[in-house]
């Protein structure tokens, strides 16, 4: 499926590099390797370039995401009210550190500068659901709701790879 993105774009093209590397996220949800090779042969650029590139802007994943993505805000009012305890709390509870996903797929856990809810800091997102004004007690029962949750269909999609 990444062959067909690429071959929209002009062979031996350098300037191509990250919409390349976007459009074919958009329809993984990460990065494949093999995928960063076609690229590399198809720009004409160093492997280690395309990889260097992918790895340099947080915007890109060489891992699949989990089914549900676990954001702490890391903004200056999540900070000062504790949101690093928060964070703390989440490792611990999900077994995996800011930028991993747990061993069951279940889980991708982010930090992010900023979730736009300064009014309710400490918040922390999970997909779509915002959560404010919570303390590391409350971590355990947000988590237990999504362990047992359905996928929802995009989760669904996306861990299909369509």
């Amino acid at each position: 499926m990444h062959k067909d993105i690429i071959g929209k774009y002009p062979a031996n093209d350098k300037s191509s590099l990250i919409p390349l590397l976007q459009d074919v996220q958009n329809v993984y949800g990460y990065l494949p390797h093999d995928a960063i090779t076609d690229i590399s042969i198809h720009t004409g650029l160093p492997r280690s370039r395309v990889y260097g590139v992918a790895t340099f802007y947080n915007q890109f994943r060489l891992t699949p995401l989990g089914e549900n993505i676990v954001r702490v805000c890391r903004g200056t009012a999540c900070h000062v009210k504790n949101s690093a305890n928060l964070l703390y709390s989440l490792e611990n509870t999900l077994k995996i550190k800011a930028g991993d996903t747990t061993r069951d797929k279940k889980f991708t856990l982010e930090t992010v500068a900023c979730i736009g809810a300064c009014s309710i800091a400490p918040v922390i997102t999970v997909n779509e659901d915002y959560y404010g004004r919570i303390t590391t007690k409350d971590i355990p029962n947000i988590i237990k709701k999504y362990q047992t949750k359905p996928k929802t269909e995009k989760a669904e999609k996306e861990m299909a790879g369509a």
